[in-house]
């Protein structure tokens, strides 16, 4: 039997061309133009193998959407997707139970490996979502979805003060590590610009770190060729929070 994929989307065009890539995959799809509908389309979650759901619709947004999802099937498998992402956003859709978090326009092998690792994932009452759950309130979210990828702290024993290490597993299936780097030109900056040391090893850098690599595999879609980053520089936006971390926080105490 096809799997069936319900599409909540408020922009028409985006859901026609997610329906014809998704049937042309072999799934059979339904469509809702905004989040009270879906929510009636998708009733007890029963009928439905996976929702593909955009963040930014008039009315009920998709979080919302997705609380009253969860809500109904704690075990529902919905892939957010959305052209404005934020690691805080993604990192709210995953504690409210989002299976992945992708970008739009998405092209339409990023869909299909969306769905394809989405529909083979645990369901989010699993060990992972759980993980997530319980990490949620350290600096470092031990695992997170974006596009299809999965990123996981290394825990590979290496003790490196200014780099950090990443397993990142891709939609196929495939785990690569990565390194980032962090630059003392950034320390140095961060150090400039609001008068404290946050020496590479302080766990503000771990945070720096996975926000980046985040970032990367957001714009650009793959693992890094050269499987290394480097951070040179931090944003404004940032440095309130380097302002405000605790300079006893270390990359190595977060047990």
């Amino acid at each position: 039997m096809s799997k069936r994929i319900l599409i909540i989307d408020d922009e028409e065009n985006i859901r026609r061309v997610t329906r014809l890539t998704l049937q042309a995959a072999g799934y059979e799809v339904g469509e809702a133009g905004d989040g009270d509908r879906g929510l009636e389309i998708f009733g007890d979650g029963s009928a439905w193998d996976a929702v593909l759901l955009d963040q930014r619709m008039p009315g009920m947004d998709g979080l919302e959407t997705l609380r009253h999802i969860n809500e109904r099937d704690p075990n529902a498998r919905v892939i957010m997707a959305t052209a404005y992402a934020s690691i805080e956003l993604a990192v709210d859709a995953m504690k409210l139970g989002a299976t992945d978090f992708v970008r739009k326009p998405m092209t339409p092998e990023i869909l299909r490996n969306a769905v394809t690792v989405a529909l083979a994932k645990q369901s989010r009452a699993g060990a992972a979502t759980a993980s997530l759950r319980e990490e949620s309130a350290k600096p470092l979210i031990q695992i997170i979805t974006m596009n299809g990828f999965t990123i996981l702290d290394s825990e590979d024993g290496r003790e490196v003060p200014n780099e950090r290490r990443f397993i990142v597993k891709s939609p196929t299936g495939s785990e690569h590590e990565v390194l980032v780097e962090i630059d003392e030109e950034a320390v140095g900056y961060v150090e400039r610009m609001t008068r404290r040391r946050l020496p590479a090893e302080n766990s503000f850098w771990t945070n720096q770190a996975q926000r980046f690599l985040s970032d990367y595999l957001w714009n650009e879609g793959k693992v890094p060729p050269t499987r290394k980053l480097t951070i040179r520089d931090v944003d404004r936006d940032e440095l309130p929070v380097a302002a405000r971390w605790q300079t006893n926080q270390l990359a190595k105490t977060q047990s």
